[in-house]
């Protein structure tokens, strides 16, 4: 008897079990039923067989270091813990910062330095910062570290520098001076949830979808590759977290089929309430983490890849999770000052190559050192 003929707990799975093993696309129906099962078990080890059919048992991560540029931002997102309000007027909040380009240039070469690959890139909506800095900072980090691929701007950034040049430029224009200043690829942050619900309750002055998706169509049309989250376990239903994978996984086919870039990765982000507006929540547990991330993985079957990212999963939940579908550890991260976990972590959140390696191998994976496009890097 076989995984795929043996006795499941819910008949309901039944059908699915099927198509997973028939490479077959599953539709709504199916993850509700996935996301509603007390058959976990059953769950991980279809989430694992479709991990599986596509890399093995080969689990990625990649040397890099996140830097945010800024925590201003004019935006008041009610589930973000990161912003800080400016005012023009006078002085600002104590823990307010904007870095320079040369500040960032150094911890960029400082990365380099130690073996990064990869530098990503984010911050805040700052309301004085012009498009110039954004150009400046691309091209001094290449002209510094030549060899260092830059994954840098949300598509809510890259909107917001549509609308503070003068004359205004448009998203093709942003993203081609971007380019020649030297970015080569698109986080997939600012998702958060594709509902209008959500987006009026939660982020009501956050751009939504449309313009989200503007951007990602934009990049994938002109080469380049991008990311795209999920933040869930707040106000979100389960029905709305799976339209929001059937609405990127639409994306991902067109980009498959008329563009030169795609999707690489899907990111779900477990929501962390400490310090936000949201702080009443109790926040996903660990079990809804790994539900979520097995469901990412059987429902978004045209993504390559399907990262845990630890610094919101936690280390542990990370390892497990490479056997509920997850083939992407991340990285070594550094300094992340958007999220701490459970409020009581602090910036400096960092893992050395040997515990990586060492999470990996214990959970039965084989370690694979990255590059952003995932290509192996041979040391």
């Amino acid at each position: 008897m076989t995984a795929a003929t043996e006795p499941l707990l819910d008949l309901a799975l039944e059908p699915i079990r099927a198509k997973v093993h028939a490479g077959q696309r599953l539709d709504l129906a199916d993850g509700l039923a996935l996301y509603r099962t007390r058959d976990l078990f059953t769950l991980g080890e279809l989430a694992n067989a479709a991990r599986e059919r596509r890399h093995g048992r080969k689990a990625f991560y990649n040397i890099n270091r996140h830097i945010n540029y800024t925590n201003f931002c004019v935006l008041r997102c009610r589930f973000c813990s990161f912003y800080r309000p400016f005012d023009p007027r006078g002085p600002q909040v104590p823990d307010g910062y904007a870095r320079s380009v040369d500040e960032i240039v150094a911890l960029a070469a400082e990365a380099a330095d130690r073996g990064a690959t990869e530098v990503h890139i984010v911050g805040g909506l700052h309301p004085t910062l012009p498009f110039s800095y954004y150009t400046d900072l691309c091209r001094a980090i290449r002209q510094r570290c030549p060899g260092l691929h830059i994954k840098a701007f949300t598509a809510i950034e890259i909107v917001h520098f549509t609308r503070i040049t003068r004359p205004r430029l448009s998203i093709r224009e942003v993203l081609l001076a971007l380019r020649e200043a030297g970015l080569d690829s698109l986080p997939g942050g600012g998702a958060e949830i594709f509902d209008d619900r959500v987006h009026e309750e939660a982020f009501r002055a956050k751009v939504g979808e449309q313009h989200w998706f503007d951007v990602h169509r934009t990049a994938h049309e002109l080469g380049l590759p991008s990311n795209a989250t999920m933040l869930y376990g707040h106000i979100e239903s389960i029905d709305e977290r799976l339209q929001h994978m059937l609405k990127l996984r639409e994306h991902q086919d067109r980009s498959l089929r008329e563009c030169p870039a795609a999707f690489q990765c899907f990111v779900p982000l477990s929501f962390i309430p400490a310090g936000s507006a949201l702080a009443h929540l109790p926040g996903p547990t660990g079990l809804d983490d790994l539900r979520t991330l097995a469901v990412s993985r059987l429902m978004l079957d045209n993504i390559p890849h399907l990262k845990a990212f630890w610094v919101m999963h936690s280390p542990k939940l990370a390892q497990v999770a490479l056997n509920w579908g997850v083939d992407d550890f991340d990285g070594t991260v550094v300094w992340y000052d958007i999220t701490k976990r459970e409020g009581l972590g602090t910036n400096r959140q960092e893992l050395t190559v040997e515990q990586i390696r060492q999470l990996i191998a214990e959970a039965g994976c084989e370690p694979v050192e990255r590059d952003t496009l995932y290509q192996p890097v041979i040391r």
